[in-house]
């Protein structure tokens, strides 16, 4: 069984055909293949359906076994052999509908719109400028003066595990360095660690500032150190369409995990 490996901006992610790994799940695998010292130290795992005549089917799980909605890695996908082929791939990531594009910036992802998505109420008071969106997944930004004075390992768990948001949050901080363009670094639920990207979580945030800063195009500094850019038509109420991520990905090739780590059927 071949494990594919492949980078979006910064962060690495594993791929399985659904079909090859059909004796288990994908949160089996993903407990088993992710974590560090005891597996490749991935941000997350996929399994692919083989694509057929409607959309492409992608199912994430995070390094916990916990299934989430994941931008970065869903981009990534594009970069695994047997992908589908095309600028324009349409797809469905953990039940979520998104377009995928390549060009010139690498791979484009036009995240999930309409009623149920977009800027909400934060749900806790702060004495920072923040935001609260849903984006497939919770996220909660905030500005701060410098994201490199942030001792992020610190400052965000307790937001991370808010007893205001059932399940808890991704949580960001993001400095605005000129208009349009700003820093960004995140703490991921499910990682529970910061990475280098949060593909998502750039969205939100872009989001935001569209609304208190006027661009609606954001260039956002990454934690890896490879720039996204996000675009978006933002609309009444905090919701959005049109809400593009893009950045580089990348093959990093093929592993094949050893079978003592192949997980036990399910019964």
């Amino acid at each position: 069984m071949d494990l594919f490996l492949a980078s979006a901006s910064g962060n690495v992610f594993g791929y399985l055909w659904a079909d090859e790994a059909k004796d288990s799940n994908g949160s089996n695998w993903a407990k088993i293949l992710c974590p560090r010292s005891r597996g490749f130290g991935l941000d997350g795992l996929f399994l692919m359906q083989r694509p057929g005549t409607g959309p492409w089917i992608l199912d994430h799980w995070d390094a916990d076994g916990s299934k989430s909605f994941c931008s970065n890695g869903s981009r990534a996908a594009l970069a695994i052999p047997g992908a589908p082929e095309g600028t324009l791939v349409e797809a469905l990531s953990n039940g979520e509908r998104i377009l995928l594009r390549r060009d010139h910036r690498g791979v484009g992802i036009r995240l999930p719109e309409g009623e149920t998505f977009g800027l909400r109420p934060v749900p806790m008071s702060t004495d920072l400028p923040a935001a609260f969106g849903w984006i497939g997944n919770p996220q909660l930004v905030l500005r701060v003066p410098s994201v490199a004075a942030v001792d992020l390992p610190a400052f965000a768990p307790p937001l991370r595990h808010h007893p205001a948001i059932p399940g808890g949050t991704n949580v960001n901080v993001v400095e605005v360095v000129a208009p349009g363009e700003a820093g960004i670094r995140s703490w991921e639920r499910g990682v529970e660690g910061e990475t280098l990207c949060c593909g998502t979580g750039c969205a939100v945030a872009a989001a935001w500032l569209a609304r208190t800063e006027g661009p609606s195009e954001w260039r956002l500094h990454t934690a890896g150190g490879e720039d996204v850019s996000v675009t978006l038509v933002p609309e009444a109420g905090g919701g959005w369409h049109d809400l593009w991520l893009s950045g580089p990905v990348r093959r990093l090739g093929v592993a094949q995990p050893d079978p003592s780590l192949r997980p036990s059927p399910r019964p």
